[in-house]
């Protein structure tokens, strides 16, 4: 199942969170854990280096970028450093790398050679509104060819999983890994679509087909409005503290990399969100 997670962090508040997750998922499925942090290009080559030479006194960019570059990968190494030594203290072992280029390419090109990639709401460039998704974050959310975790700002063990399924590829997809995720860890699982009707019972029938092959406790709801709001109703009087969703479906409510319901439920909720390509 999730036997290598990848951890991108920046030093941001968020990045104790993706760590204690990825902690978690390490020993949870006994999967190898490894860091990527990313020297941002953009900082590098960004137009604010031209005017702080410029009000420096000095050439645009001579030696300027050299030093700053040092400088970030100074802060980089030391990122990861402390990292590896909070992993030490739990017996997990991590492995780290230190990339330069456009942070969410990077992220996303490692990625794809793991399981699962781990990465906060918000990063250290972001203001501070924790309700808000990050620029970076959604870029990975686009870019992603595998399954993203978003760690909240305060992660905690989830207990009860929920999962939207529309019968579209990619919530199959997740349907499979929110099956795994629950047997393994011996937990509930919920099964919610906005289908209607016929479709809504045949949708509800083929995810029972499929899970009860795994032995473990589902339940099975529907909601009528095929919006993120209903979803998002629906898990707060649930009192979920995860979500399972493909990245995009045939419905509205899996529309998440073409629309704003990814922000909307990531923005609005509380809890992981597992996001499957």
């Amino acid at each position: 199942m999730f036997k290598k997670v990848l951890l991108a962090v920046d030093g941001s508040l968020h990045t104790k969170s993706v760590s204690e997750c990825g902690r978690w998922f390490s020993k949870s499925f006994e999967a190898t854990l490894s860091a990527i942090h990313v020297v941002d290009v953009v900082a590098l080559e960004g137009s604010f280096l031209h005017d702080l030479s410029g009000s420096l006194g000095f050439e645009p960019f001579v030696n300027l970028s050299k030093k700053v570059r040092e400088g970030l990968e100074e802060n980089g190494n030391a990122i990861l450093a402390n990292l590896k030594e909070e992993c030490a203290k739990e017996d997990v072992e991590l492995s780290t790398l230190l990339n330069s280029g456009i942070v969410s390419t990077e992220i996303c090109n490692e990625g794809r050679l793991n399981d699962l990639t781990v990465i906060g709401k918000r990063g250290v460039n972001a203001s501070f509104n924790y309700e808000l998704m990050g620029s970076i974050a959604e870029s990975i959310l686009r870019k992603s060819q595998g399954a993203v975790v978003v760690a909240p700002f305060e992660f905690s063990a989830p207990k009860k999983p929920l999962l939207c399924y529309d019968a579209s590829p990619n919530s199959t997809k997740a349907m499979q890994s929110a099956a795994e995720f629950a047997k393994v860890l011996g937990l509930p699982l919920s099964v919610l679509t906005a289908k209607s009707g016929a479709n809504g019972d045949k949708v509800l029938k083929e995810a029972e087909d499929y899970l009860k092959s795994y032995d473990i406790d589902v339940k099975y709801a529907r909601v009528e409005e095929d919006s993120p709001l209903a979803i998002e109703k629906y898990y707060r009087e649930g009192g979920f503290d995860m979500l399972f969703v493909g990245a995009s479906g045939h419905s509205g409510i899996m529309r998440l990399v073409l629309g704003s319901t990814t922000e909307h439920l990531v923005r609005s909720l509380n809890g992981l969100f597992f996001i499957e390509r």
